[in-house]
């Protein structure tokens, strides 16, 4: 089992920055694709970063510029970095994994974190 675990969101001002972390454990024998979603009350879940195995990205029009996705491959374990964030950046960030679990034969599937809540307000 593959069990993805954010850590990092909190309260913080208009303006302001943090670092989201999610890091996956357990029977890993490579991570393909990572990936950050987010999800507002009353809204659907949305992607807002992904980033592949090789170290290529993507961001959501609405993050691009402000927030900057990146991992590293020997800790299993992707980050966040967001600045000058908005009140509409404020929701629930969820990681996910696409792993590639080591048995026999190997098997991939896609793991998902239980969230961590950001809230941005004065």
């Amino acid at each position: 089992q593959v069990q993805p675990v954010e850590s990092g969101g909190g309260l913080v001002q208009p303006g302001g920055s943090l670092r989201l972390s999610c890091a996956a454990s357990g029977s890993i024998f490579s991570i393909n694709a990572m990936d950050w979603y987010r999800q507002a009350p009353g809204k659907e879940r949305e992607l807002v970063a992904g980033i592949t195995s090789g170290g290529s990205t993507n961001y959501a029009d609405s993050v691009r510029g402000r927030f900057t996705i990146s991992r590293d491959n020997a800790k299993n374990t992707m980050y966040l970095q967001m600045i000058s964030l908005k009140p509409e950046d404020t929701a629930v960030y969820y990681c996910s994994a696409v792993v590639v679990v080591s048995g026999w034969p190997n098997r991939t599937f896609k793991y998902w974190g239980q969230g961590t809540q950001v809230t941005v307000s004065s």
